[in-house]
Formats: structure tokens, sequence, C-alpha cells
């Protein structure tokens, strides 16, 4: 995925997304070896809110930045 300086957010965006993904990773792990220490809802509300941050700050081509 090419990201220019153009659009702030891609950069950060790339890295929330890394973070949540780790997150997700490790409580889904929790679930499966330890259930009783799992925050997989948590989680879930996490990717949510990191999908619709995408959404709206996400990365757009540089015709549509431009117009």
């Amino acid at each position: 995925m090419k990201t220019t300086l153009k659009n702030q957010y891609a950069y950060v965006n790339q890295i929330l997304i890394a973070i949540v993904s780790a997150t997700l990773g490790y409580n889904l792990y929790q679930e499966i070896v330890h259930p009783e220490n799992s925050r997989l809802t948590l989680s879930i509300i996490l990717v949510v809110l990191t999908y619709i941050m995408v959404e709206k700050y996400g990365y757009k081509p540089e015709k549509e930045i431009q117009k």
C-alpha cells in the first residue's frame, strides 16, 4: 500500500491496526488457553472502533485528496 504525506492519518492508522491486531491475537489466545482471563468482548469492541476510525480517516488515493 502506497501512502503519502498528503494523508496525515495513514501512518497513524497503520500503527493503530498493528496494535489492535496484536491485542486481538493475544486475547484470542487467552480465550482458547485460559477462558477465565479473556477479555475478548473488549477486543471485538476495539476492532469495531478501529474499523470506524480507518473508514473515517483512512487511506485515500491521491486523486481523491487533490479534489
